[in-house]
């Protein structure tokens, strides 16, 4: 009887919660603050692909050895990919649009100063603080279609969003390229500062702007800050540095995995009991987020290699320059600013299934990736332009089909909290997936070149042990140095370096085959129907 006389005035002494603030109805302005909110995410999008495809350029002029300068990278993915639990909770508490200017003012303001860092010490604490700003974006993107569009158009709004997913990613080769060939390394940091300005601009006319609600501090998640962000930030950093560590044979790469999974499974308890959690696991029990949770993370897997496989092999076979693999990224990426409002107005028909839409896009995926396996040392960029023109339309398809799923069976309330939990798995399943597809790739690069050497050593002595004149002349006389023909070895080394790349390229298009079928099949079974939302019908006057 106490504890319940006690609860009840507990409940009565706490401050009433203000109501939320009420939604304006949609116009140019509103609609132009959304535009701002679209280019912060796409820049600080580019500020991450850009920076990382260049990243040989900048270590050079910046005189950085490799090793250091993996770091401005992993850094900044960390605490980019950290940012996006806490976001929402910040939006909520001060405001999209304080959280958005401050955001897009500081990656602008960090990307001008940039190449004028005296040490790396400097350099790596600037890549980290860019690397909250920019990670502090995409969730607002997401919370803002959710709340401000009308229900007719949301969608839209969520192909908006997919953009960050397949336009952003895939204009980071061709800017990389364009930005080093014709301006200087600089503007690999400085092509986002305009972008910032017009982004600030068009949130601060455009946005409304709701009050302060500091009182959402009293029930802080301070537990979910100290084991969240470590926890994130040392999983990501051993996901960016394992292949380059060798994984878990080194003892830093075993510590940051465990002890940032440790740290992770405790900030997922926490935010699933907590009462105002940075976001809400409990969410995970509804069937269509673990399913479109469990797609994202495959899709972004299938992402990894969509451009980096043609790239690596370009690259090493080819010695293509970044500004010649500029059509490839400009193929992909351009024509989905098409694609993408077509797929939202096909997935905003009530009559079409939107799990049928994920389903196509996989199959369409995976065929692309048939294509793939065809590889030989004969391809050039345009052998890869159908595997590309199949993607362009399935990449769309995957991204607002899941986010379709994802978003239209929950409440309006739930916005903010599936917009957290959307954003951490979209980020760490980017780093997986590099991870993975590092990992897959020189793996597979080492058997390949490990059973062709012995494949060529088997053969030669055994047309050796039959009396073959000519197996003398297939290479050079190894075994005896005093005939060893130095340009005969370096060309049997380029042959044999060049075959394990292609057979390893075609090994990663056979796994993503298998996991387009792994993902077909999940869907096929585990997500439910949703419909696209619908404005009430008002009711006839009399």
């Amino acid at each position: 009887m106490l504890d319940k006389v006690a609860a009840e005035h507990t409940i009565q002494s706490r401050p009433p919660t203000p109501p939320p603030p009420a939604i304006p109805p949609f116009s140019f302005r509103l609609a132009t603050g959304m535009v701002g909110v679209l280019l912060a995410v796409l820049l600080a999008g580019f500020n991450e692909h850009v920076t990382e495809i260049g990243l040989t350029d900048i270590s050079g002029q910046m005189h950085l050895s490799h090793d250091d300068a993996t770091w401005l990278t992993a850094l900044f993915e960390a605490f980019n990919i950290s940012a996006m639990a806490f976001a929402p909770w910040c939006g909520a508490t001060f405001s999209i649009r304080r959280v958005t200017m401050t955001a897009t003012a500081t990656a602008g303001f960090l990307g001008l100063v940039a190449p004028f860092m005296p040490d790396l010490g400097s350099m790596l604490v600037l890549r980290c603080v860019q690397g909250l700003a920019c990670g502090s974006l995409p969730p607002m993107l997401m919370t803002v279609a959710l709340r401000y569009l009308p229900p007719n158009i949301k969608i839209y709004g969520l192909g908006a969003y997919a953009l960050t997913s397949t336009f952003g990613p895939n204009m980071g080769l061709p800017l990389t390229g364009i930005m080093f060939e014709d301006f200087s390394w600089q503007f690999l940091f400085w092509e986002i500062v305009p972008l910032c300005a017009l982004s600030i601009a068009c949130v601060a006319w455009g946005l409304p702007q709701d009050p302060l609600r500091l009182e959402r501090f009293r029930q802080f998640d301070w537990r979910g800050l100290v084991t969240g962000l470590p926890g994130i930030c040392m999983i990501v950093i051993a996901l960016e540095q394992g292949d380059r560590l060798d994984w878990f044979r080194s003892p830093l790469i075993t510590h940051l995995f465990f002890g940032g999974g440790f740290l992770f499974i405790l900030f997922m308890i926490n935010e699933w009991t907590h009462p105002l959690p940075f976001f809400r696991a409990s969410l995970l029990k509804n069937r269509n987020v673990s399913a479109s949770l469990i797609t994202l993370a495959g899709a972004l897997m299938l992402a990894a290699v969509t451009l980096d496989i043609p790239s690596e092999y370009l690259t090493e076979v080819r010695n293509y320059r970044p500004i010649q693999m500029v059509p490839m990224g400009l193929l992909l990426a351009v024509p989905q600013l098409v694609v993408l409002p077509l797929v939202a107005a096909l997935c905003n028909i009530r009559a079409v299934d939107s799990r049928h839409v994920l389903i196509a896009a996989l199959a369409i995926q995976g065929f692309s990736y048939f294509l793939g396996t065809w590889i030989d040392a004969d391809w050039v960029r345009e052998n890869f332009y159908v595997i590309l023109l199949l993607q362009v339309a399935s990449q769309p398809m995957m991204v607002i089909a899941d986010l379709v799923i994802v978003t239209m069976g929950l409440g309006p309330a739930d916005g903010p909290f599936i917009s957290g939990l959307f954003n951490v798995t979209k980020g760490l399943a980017n780093a997986i997936a590099a991870g993975v597809v590092d990992a897959l790739m020189r793996r597979r690069e080492q058997y390949h070149s490990t059973m062709l050497l012995d494949h060529y050593g088997n053969q030669r002595f055994a047309m050796q042990g039959m009396g073959d004149p000519t197996a003398g002349e297939l290479a050079p006389r190894i075994a005896d140095p005093a005939h060893v023909d130095g340009t005969a070895i370096g060309l049997f080394h380029k042959v044999v370096a060049e075959q394990s790349m292609i057979l390893a390229c075609a090994d990663i298009y056979v796994v993503m085959i298998g996991v387009c079928a792994a993902l077909i099949v999940l869907n096929s079974f585990l997500p439910t129907r949703v419909y696209p939302p619908r404005a009430p019908i008002a009711a006839p006057s009399r």
